[in-house]
């Protein structure tokens, strides 16, 4: 749908790859923060990938796989073959979003105690074909994020102890643009921006959860 854009999802990884660098803002575990980045790697590691290991584990993968860079990088136990993909559009901005689902940590953001680092993660990344400003990236990374809370409950997702379920204990989100297209100074709901990623996120969101639901029943 965003022209020089390609995903791949397989057992191994979901990898986003751009013809041009993009305008990137990510908690990703490698290159996070604001950068500019050619590619998003979002990489399937065991449960019990230790922390210290993850650097390596993404560069090898990146090397064998001859992704390009300049690169983020992501983790998660979450199955990438099953990722789910959602496009949207509105007012000249196009926007995709893929998601994998875990949730085998669920927590509840501000009750619970900090958690064991693990990569069961609810991982967004996001693409927007749009000249979006820096604050709007940020803005964009709180609206994906109010949309994952929201299909969470949407969908009766608890915690063990059957509090309802913000995210996981380690969920990472990437928005990304492109810089092409409409030139775009907020990413919050009431924005066409934010518009166009919470329904993407939604739409890819749901459909992991769901998923995820019904495999573990």
């Amino acid at each position: 749908m965003i022209d020089g854009v390609e995903v791949k999802v397989d057992a191994e990884a979901v990898v986003v790859t751009a013809a041009e660098p993009l305008a990137v803002v990510s908690s990703a575990v490698v290159g996070g923060g604001l950068t500019s980045a050619r590619a998003v790697v979002n990489l399937h590691v065991p449960k019990s990938l230790r922390l210290e290991e993850t650097e390596a584990r993404l560069a090898a993968f990146i090397e064998r796989r001859r992704v390009p860079a300049p690169w983020v990088g992501l983790l998660t136990a979450a199955w990438t073959e099953k990722a789910r993909v959602a496009e949207a559009e509105a007012d000249g901005i196009r926007g995709l979003a893929v998601v994998t689902v875990g949730l085998s940590n669920r927590v509840a953001a501000g009750l619970d105690r900090a958690a064991v680092w693990s990569p069961s993660t609810i991982n967004t990344i996001v693409v927007v074909d749009a000249a979006a400003e820096p604050a709007a990236l940020v803005n964009a990374v709180i609206t994906a994020t109010e949309v994952k809370t929201l299909a969470l409950t949407a969908a009766g997702v608890r915690c063990d102890d059957g509090r309802l379920a913000s995210g996981t204990s380690t969920d990472a989100v990437v928005v990304a643009a492109t810089g092409r297209g409409p030139r775009c100074r907020f990413g919050g709901p009431a924005s066409e921006l934010g518009a166009v990623v919470a329904r993407a996120v939604r739409e890819a969101l749901s459909a992991g959860v769901e998923r995820w639901l019904e495999e573990h029943q």
